[in-house]
């Protein structure tokens, strides 16, 4: 059975060298605790639970699934045992505000944790991920008998958490959400309505759950302004701390999927739940999606993860496996065959692995700075501050999200044709990661919903452009700095032409979408994609800037890390950064060419 290492050489690259966390901290309040040696512990012991404990569940559970009986769900198999050592290490309150028992470290040590759980079993890592959400949403907008309340058990993990969103009828138009919630005499509400597609509705790991629920008051606004926010849990709290009668909530049935099948995706059934408004009536959207945020961020791991996975697993198979000799000449002449790694193809794919996997990983730990401004923010009641960075990592958000899913189920699939047949078959764990990163494209908003939100809201509507001038402007600075370095001068070039060209094209856009507002739509994908490959390309030139320094001034004895991140960065630039400018034609091409058939005229006529 193959097994998870965690990559702590590279996170430790990006964390200290690239970033320089070590100084970031040193400029937040949460950062006090958070020294290199405390950060250093930390992640080596959650790497170490992740390949001791997380890995080996990984496809044991997939195997099993989850199970429904007499209205209680189920957990495969050591996930209980392993949940109970999450707690016990308390891993929950990593990044946790100190006043409800949390450890008060900064907001991006957590996403470091979760990267590392994620990769190792993304299944299991959903239960306390989508406690996390619950934990921000109620810790910005809760009052202080709610925060009381919740925020002790969720931090300790002894309670779990998840976000009641979808409903059958509808799933990102939250304006048709039909679940009703009726005033009561003691100032709660009256829930009903059903849920569905909700991760952790329903399971056996902690003895109780917190469900953050979107529903409509009575006299409501029709559409998204008549939505508000409420807390229903799964048992009503005693007042003590602990856990008192059972709520009218309950799982209906758990949804076949395709994936991820050890994560209890349920049918929730609000049958006069009990529930506690939570913000001010009819914003509950605008409170959500401090969860969503959250979530997209968290989803964002899903595509590094299964990259970083699929990559470990094709490298050493691509090292063992013999087949035919490489065109070049016999590599092992004592073998029977080479192995694959000598095959040029087989590189392509590995390579290509390779550049999503810690390209992905860059643009995650650059946007975590971000996040730890916006919470510090948030925490200190600096609402200029929180607001700039929220701006900040607002845009980068979709294309985190988006861009990096949709790599990380290509990188999952060139993991299943390095193993070739061996691949598709199901002992070897390579199609396992293949279903489990499809939904990451689906989830917390599709691909083509993310591209809507960066270029319909965040670029034109909400900045007319200014966003992408902002992080252009970064990065072109960034760019002349390393153009007289002969090993970053070809990076740093190629970075100035794309920053005009991004620009550029924004213009462009902006201009045809007041002629014909379908545009908006139609370049919306290619322009999210666009919009990735060169956010990852300056993270390559980041990576190779301080790789370059570190081999011309004698840093360490990583000579070979480092020209490994060279190597691997001419390789993104060479054969996978081309890629934008496919994207940016397209963005381009008129909207005619996709409404011209009526629907009608698609149907097949055989």
């Amino acid at each position: 059975m193959p097994v998870y290492k965690a990559p702590l050489r590279d996170m430790n690259f990006l964390l200290n060298d690239v970033f320089e966390y070590p100084k970031h901290y040193e400029s937040l309040k949460s950062g006090e605790n958070a020294t290199p040696d405390i950060v250093d512990a930390i992640l080596t012991e959650c790497g170490r639970f992740c390949e001791e404990v997380l890995s080996p569940l990984y496809q044991s559970g997939d195997e099993e699934g989850c199970k429904l009986e007499n209205g209680e769900v189920t957990t495969p198999k050591g996930y209980k045992e392993a949940y109970d050592q999450y707690v016990m290490g308390g891993w929950q309150g990593l990044s946790a505000p100190e006043d409800f028992g949390g450890q008060g470290l900064p907001a991006s040590m957590g996403l470091l944790k979760q990267e590392m759980m994620g990769t190792a079993n993304w299944s299991f890592s959903m239960y306390p991920g989508l406690s996390m959400g619950a934990m921000n949403t109620i810790y910005l907008h809760g009052s202080e008998e709610q925060k009381a309340t919740y925020l002790g058990p969720l931090t300790e993990g002894r309670w779990g958490g998840t976000m009641c969103l979808t409903e059958p009828q509808c799933g990102t138009d939250l304006g048709q959400v039909k679940t009703k919630a009726e005033p009561q005499a003691d100032g709660s509400y009256k829930l009903t309505g059903t849920k569905i597609f909700i991760s952790s509705g329903d399971h056996d790991l902690t003895e109780n759950i917190v469900h953050i629920v979107l529903a409509r008051l009575p006299d409501a606004p029709k559409g998204t302004r008549g939505i508000s926010l409420f807390i229903v849990p799964k048992f009503l709290p005693d007042g003590n701390g602990s856990v008192g009668e059972r709520n009218g909530v309950n799982c209906g049935s758990l949804e076949k999927k395709m994936g991820i099948k050890a994560s209890a995706t349920c049918v929730m059934n609000f049958d006069g739940a009990t529930g506690f408004l939570i913000g001010p009536e009819n914003e509950g959207l605008e409170c959500m999606f401090t969860f969503m945020n959250t979530a997209r961020i968290g989803t964002a791991i899903q595509g590094v993860g299964p990259a970083e996975l699929s990559y470990q697993w094709a490298l050493d198979y691509a090292k063992e496996r013999r087949s035919m000799r490489a065109l070049s000449g016999k590599k092992e002449p004592e073998q029977v065959a080479d192995s694959l790694i000598h095959h040029a193809d087989v590189r392509r794919m590995l390579l290509t692995q390779k550049a999503i996997a810690e390209g992905g990983r860059a643009m995650l730990y650059y946007a975590a700075r971000l996040a730890d401004h916006m919470v510090e923010g948030h925490a200190e009641g600096d609402t200029k501050k929180a607001e700039k960075y929220d701006d900040k990592l607002g845009f980068l958000t979709p294309i985190l999200k988006g861009f990096l899913t949709e790599l990380g189920n290509e990188a999952a699939n060139l993991g299943v044709q390095v193993f070739g047949g061996h691949g598709y078959i199901r002992e070897h764990g390579m199609e396992q990661i293949v279903r489990d990163t499809r939904i990451a494209t689906l989830y917390e908003g599709t691909t083509g919903i993310q591209a809507l939100d960066l270029l319909g809201r965040k670029v034109l509507l909400m900045t007319q452009g200014g966003a992408v001038r902002e992080f252009t402007l970064k990065v072109a600075n960034f760019a002349r700095k390393h153009l007289a370095n002969k090993r970053t001068r070809p990076f740093a070039v190629e970075l100035l032409k794309l920053t005009a060209q991004w620009n550029l094209l924004t213009v462009r856009v902006m201009l045809a979408a007041r002629k014909d507002r379908d545009v908006v739509s139609s370049a919306a994908y290619d322009f999210l994609m666009y919009s990735g490959y060169v956010t990852m390309a300056y993270m390559w030139a980041r990576q190779a800037a301080v790789a370059a320094d570190r081999l011309d001034n004698g840093g360490d004895e990583s000579e070979a890390f480092y020209n490994a991140k060279i190597a691997t960065a001419e390789f993104y630039y060479e054969r996978l950064l081309p890629r934008a400018q496919t994207h940016a034609t397209s963005m381009l091409s008129p909207t005619s060419n996709l409404m011209q058939l009526d629907a009608d005229d698609m149907a097949f006529t055989g």
